[in-house]
């Protein structure tokens, strides 16, 4: 039901404890987990295959054409995307799920870091206000394919993309 979509560059050093923290947060619901890379020069792309990922060398370099290279390919509705280096909150498919069910078509999850320093500390804080100006994509978030789609024919269309 989710297709988790991760682009990388040289990340070796994370991905597969990326990809094993999603099997182990996601409690009960099918997914597919989607490594796009960018054309790492390191083993990111092998590592995320035999952790269970499928991993695909998108021919473009860059999030965005990474991204979209994803949900071109992803088979679910909702699409989850997620850094290398960042890690789900537990159960986060049943709380995405049940968001959805609710009528959502897109969230994110707050921010919270592993590292102990105030200005990191404060960028988490803002993350709890539902506005756009501190919404980041470090965040991980969720978006279902149609709202992914349209977003993306706008943006072609203002020249964003």
């Amino acid at each position: 039901m989710f297709s988790i979509i991760i682009p990388t560059f040289n990340e070796v050093d994370q991905i597969a404890q990326t990809i094993s923290t999603i099997f182990a947060a996601n409690i009960g619901y099918e997914i597919e987990i989607i490594v796009i890379d960018g054309g790492s020069t390191d083993t990111s792309l092998d590592i995320a295959k035999q952790c269970g990922a499928i991993a695909i060398l998108s021919k473009r370099k860059g999030r965005a054409a990474q991204m979209n290279l994803g949900a071109s390919v992803a088979k679910y509705e909702i699409l989850y995307f997620l850094h290398a280096d960042s890690f789900p909150p537990n159960n986060f498919t049943a709380t995405i799920f049940n968001s959805y069910d609710s009528g959502a078509k897109s969230g994110c999850f707050r921010l919270q870091f592993d590292y102990d320093h105030w200005f990191l500390k404060a960028n988490a804080w803002c993350t709890r206000f539902n506005l756009n100006a501190i919404r980041f994509g470090d965040q991980s978030l969720f978006v279902t394919k149609e709202k992914y789609k349209r977003s993306n024919s706008t943006m072609k269309r203002q020249n964003w993309l």
